[in-house]
């Protein structure tokens, strides 16, 4: 089988059980914004992360795929694509408890970077932040199941905490932001 189909040359793709779509619709934004998120996980888990955040980055890379499985469908439910649900939210949840044993409490905002695991997890925290905004819009235009949203909103706690423990691990303190003071540059 080839990998090109020319079906898409005309800026249209299809949807899973649906209907073929412009290929900057809302729908397909989303899942393409939890693609690139997982190939982002995929760098962070290249480079040296804290005790156990290699098996945590592979599952989400997991679960992320069943969440772009399910964002490419009009109708999951019919085609057997709600491939998460609450027990997913928990696990994210013990990992960020986990993980924030290996940090100090946050009293100041802090700068992305440290360690370089700590900056690539920083980016794709951002990455995850603009995929949970694309999917809002996607949301407020063709609703989708809540918990997909609770869900990247959790994954996105998540790195922020892990970047700060791959910081601690490396004995690097997070840089914390201070208000410029006198007039700027």
């Amino acid at each position: 089988m080839k990998i090109y189909t020319r079906t898409g040359d005309d800026g249209t793709t299809g949807l899973f059980g649906g209907p073929r779509v412009l290929k900057h619709a809302p729908r397909i934004e989303a899942y393409g914004s939890i693609d690139e998120l997982n190939s982002w996980l995929g760098m962070c888990r290249s480079a040296r992360l804290p005790d156990g955040a290699d098996a945590v980055l592979e599952q989400l890379q997991c679960d992320l795929f069943a969440m772009g499985a399910e964002l490419a469908s009009p109708h999951p439910e019919g085609t057997g694509l709600t491939l998460l649900g609450a027990s997913e939210v928990a696990r994210l949840e013990a990992a960020i408890d986990r993980l924030e044993t290996l940090v100090l409490p946050l009293k100041n905002f802090i700068l992305p970077g440290g360690s370089s695991a700590a900056a690539h997890l920083h980016v794709a925290r951002c990455v995850c932040r603009r995929a949970e905004r694309a999917m809002s819009a996607l949301h407020e235009q063709e609703p989708i199941r809540e918990f997909l949203l609770q869900y990247v909103n959790r994954v996105s706690d998540l790195l922020f905490v892990m970047a700060r423990a791959a910081n601690a691990t490396e004995g690097r303190a997070d840089t914390e932001w201070h208000a410029t003071r006198g007039g700027g540059a």
